[in-house]
């Protein structure tokens, strides 16, 4: 196998999002990611980078996913595409993004690995997994 030219520097998740405002307004404010970068084009085009701290690319086969739905949201299967988010504290976070519009799919609940996760499906049609690590908060 080659040798790739450089290392991947950045990982990038891009979400069309039919309502741009309500999404931004979620993630930026209600989730409290900083927003790095936001540019116009031309026809109202809008774009917002915003900062999710350190990312990683999780693969999963498809008997993960099926018991990561079953641990994590009482078997409610998740879409091809899911969002995992770290945060200090699941409870507090998951409360806020309800408060914020999101629908909570399942409430924070403690995982056979030992974290506290909660699913929401969350604007720009998205689901999200807030997950709280065992040695945070």
């Amino acid at each position: 196998m080659p040798t790739p030219p450089s290392a991947v520097r950045q990982l990038r998740l891009v979400v069309e999002a039919d309502d741009y405002d309500a999404a931004l307004r979620f993630y930026r404010d209600v989730l409290g990611m900083p927003e790095q970068a936001a540019f116009q084009g031309e026809g109202d085009a809008r774009v917002a980078i915003l900062d999710a701290g350190r990312a990683t690319l999780e693969l999963a086969n498809p008997a993960q996913k099926r018991m990561i739905d079953r641990v994590e949201a009482g078997g409610a299967q998740s879409p091809r595409l899911r969002l995992a988010l770290q945060v200090d504290d699941a409870v507090a976070a998951t409360e806020v993004a309800r408060l914020g519009g999101a629908r909570v799919i399942a409430a924070p609940r403690t995982t056979p690995w030992g974290s506290l996760n909660a699913r929401l499906e969350a604007p720009a049609a998205l689901q999200v997994t807030l997950f709280q690590e065992p040695e945070s908060g």
